[in-house]
């Protein structure tokens, strides 16, 4: 039977050798890319097209034609390849968008020529380039995905957007419709252009991730202003490509239907060590007929088990966001159908007599369950798998990514400090309503891009409002304290310094762990002046770091200005700031997290609402969380509005002060 997907859906692929099928409404050039985990392309060889239809493991048809037929061998596809992308481009001189001509249709099918899964490009407009879909390894086993995303400015954009330089994608496009168009047929054209696959291929790099070449923009980016002279605009769809950079942040309180989006996209992070990277962890045994394979904890890339359980947390990320958004536009087009069913049955005169009409809604409803019941099953069917990764994942997990329940924190040997700075912290947790025990950890990235706002106001969500002003604020103040104790708990003992305003001492009681252990950098600021004098360190420390910066001496400053990461704790916005502080604050918020100074507050904005818009920016430069449940945050693909609930010490459990201790004890042992 086939499985007819909708867009974002997906389907295990069975079979290693399939023949993916082309129908397409006008004719079409046909390609193939290979791409690695994070959806970018090493060089212009890794795209099958009619100068150069072989690659490993697919093989692309070699001229334009409504019909293409691609085969496909998964086993011979190499090991560094984790997608396989079939694309579709209208070529000049045709229709000039996919949106004038029928929709096109794609089909995975077997050798004996059975369809595994189709996929029908519905919904297109101005695109004249687009992935149909992709073939990609999930936990060692192979996958088919509905894409269906365009671009407006066809191939050069595409390919551009999956990594490629901007000069080197538009000419890989020019050369393969070319190609297509006459200039050369099949793999006799290769020879006439050397650049496909030779001088400009650029090798696989052993951590299994292409040449840096500049970053890949997603979807998401691609309409941000750019120094190329041609900008990649996506016209439909969903993200597909790998993990995309920062989304723009709408200010907090702005509508509900515009949420902040979450990226666990990592800013590039230069690796200086010449280690060899640690070994993969050992590959689960091969899964039965008919089962999926079993999860296995650090089953992604990168270069040490930290990173390769980040990128498997972000995949299961986008994996559960994409099939809840398979569901639920499989629901909606249910309905639809079924109201479209309804209305044709009323419209009959036919069915106005006799109990025909009441046989043909029945059966119109009918149907509609029928087909909720299949999307259901196959939404239950890939839960299930994500629920036992999480199983294996969640036990796993390093400190800075673990929850504060977890074992790892109570673990005796390791009573001292890291020695490196780890990628990501943990927040909290995030689910959606279909399975809302399926938790996916919330990782922000490090150093700290932005700064964090825990709004303690009662009007930021309804679990906000329905609860005691007092518990709120002392919740809000308490994820503030667990923030900063996991920050000093994963990084050096001398990388990173916290220092607190508390101008009405009303956080004395969450911020006496802090205080207790000794491990702030001062006493927290308490009253105008010390709130003054504390603003004016951190101010003068980014000033000095950024004038050191530009003269290239970045190591060259006064023996009282400390070089490690600082965060500045804020509780009780605005109570002891006049316009100079308030300013200082800004200044801070948009120039610190630069040169190594962040900021986490903790204050209610309406509180601050005698200030107008002069705030606002501060406010948006922030990622606001909740100290309750709360859907404000959105994911950069389909944009579900996800729940977020924060990570706090287990009730009664001392491992936060224990956390603490062990900070304490091991600057000890380090000071001079």
């Amino acid at each position: 039977m086939t499985a007819e997907l909708v867009r974002g859906q997906n389907h295990p692929v069975s079979q290693s050798r399939v023949e993916i099928r082309v129908s397409a409404g006008t004719p079409v050039l046909a390609l193939a890319s290979l791409a690695d985990e994070e959806g970018r392309l090493a060089g212009p060889g890794a795209l099958a097209h009619p100068g150069a239809r072989t690659l490993p493991g697919v093989r692309a048809p070699g001229e334009l034609a409504q019909r293409h037929t691609f085969a496909v061998d998964l086993d011979a596809v190499a090991a560094e390849v984790h997608r396989l992308g079939v694309l579709l481009v209208l070529p000049p001189g045709g229709p000039a968008r996919f949106g004038a001509v029928p929709a096109s249709h794609v089909a995975v099918a077997d050798p004996e020529g059975a369809e595994l899964a189709g996929y029908t490009l519905t919904g297109l407009e101005a695109e004249t380039a687009v992935v149909a879909l992709e073939l990609y390894r999930r936990q060692g086993a192979w996958k088919v995905r509905a894409v269906g995303q365009g671009y407006a400015d066809g191939l050069g954009a595409l390919l551009a957007d999956g990594g490629l330089a901007a000069p080197e994608a538009a000419a890989l496009a020019a050369a393969a419709l070319a190609t297509a168009a006459g200039t050369g047929q099949g793999d006799d054209a290769h020879a006439a252009a050397p650049s496909l696959a030779g001088e400009l291929r650029a090798p696989w790099t052993a951590a299994g991730t292409a040449p840096a070449q500049g970053p890949a923009q997603s979807p998401a980016q691609a309409t941000a202003p750019t120094p190329e002279p041609t900008d990649a605009v996506p016209v439909s769809g969903v993200p597909y490509a790998g993990t995309p950079g920062p989304a723009p942040h709408p200010a907090p309180g702005a509508a509900a239907d515009s949420p902040p989006t979450i990226s666990y996209a990592h800013p590039g992070r230069r690796r200086t060590t010449t280690e060899p990277p640690e070994p993969a962890p050992r590959a689960a045994p091969p899964a039965e007929s008919g089962q999926f394979p079993r999860p296995v904890a650090g089953d992604a890339s990168g270069w040490s088990m930290e990173e390769r359980l980040y990128n498997q947390v972000w995949g299961m990320f986008e994996d559960l966001a994409r099939t809840v958004a398979a569901y639920r536009s499989a629901v909606d087009f249910a309905d639809s159908r079924m109201d479209r069913e309804l209305d044709e049955a009323l419209s009959d005169p036919r069915h106005r007599l006799g109990g025909s009409g009441n046989a043909a809604r029945d059966t119109a409803r009918a149907r509609r369950e029928e087909l909720v019941a299949q999307a259901r099953a196959v939404l239950d069917r890939d839960l299930a798998q994500l629920i036992a990764e999480a199983e294996v994942v969640e036990p796993a997990l390093p400190p800075a990514y673990a929850r504060w329940g977890n074992p790892v924190w109570h673990d005796s040997r390791s009573n001292g400090l890291p020695e490196e700075n780890p990628l990501a912290l943990r927040l909290g947790d995030l689910h959606l309503p279909e399975r809302p025990d399926l938790r996916i950890p919330m990782l922000m990235r490090l150093p700290l891009e932005r700064g964090i706002w825990i709004d303690n106001g009662r009007t930021g969500s309804e679990s906000a409002m329905a609860m005691d002003t007092d518990r709120l604020r002392r919740a809000a103040m308490d994820m503030a304290v667990a923030h900063a104790a996991r920050l000093l708990a994963v990084h050096p003992g001398d990388r990173f310094s916290v220092h607190v305003i508390d101008a009405a001492g009303a956080g004395a009681a969450s911020l006496a762990p802090l205080v207790r252990a000794g491990v702030l950098a001062a006493p927290p600021a308490a009253g105008a002046a010390a709130v003054t004098e504390t603003l004016a360190r951190l101010t003068r420390r980014v000033d000095l770091v950024q004038m050191a910066v530009r003269a290239g001496a970045p190591e060259d400053l006064p023996a009282d200005v400390d070089t490690a990461d600082q965060l500045l704790l804020v509780h009780d916005f605005p109570h002891g700031f006049d316009d100079r502080a308030v300013t200082q604050l800004r200044y801070l918020a948009d120039e610190g997290p630069a040169v190594g100074v962040h900021l986490l507050m903790v204050a209610d904005r309406d509180e601050a609402s005698a200030y107008g818009p002069l705030l606002d920016p501060l406010w948006r430069s922030l990622m606001r969380l909740s100290p309750v449940p709360d859907n404000h945050l959105a994911d950069p693909w389909v944009h579900h509005a996800w729940t977020f609930e924060p990570d706090l010490p287990p009730h009664g459990s001392r491992v936060l002060e224990q956390a603490l201790d062990r900070i304490a004890e091991a600057r000890r042992r380090t000071r001079p």
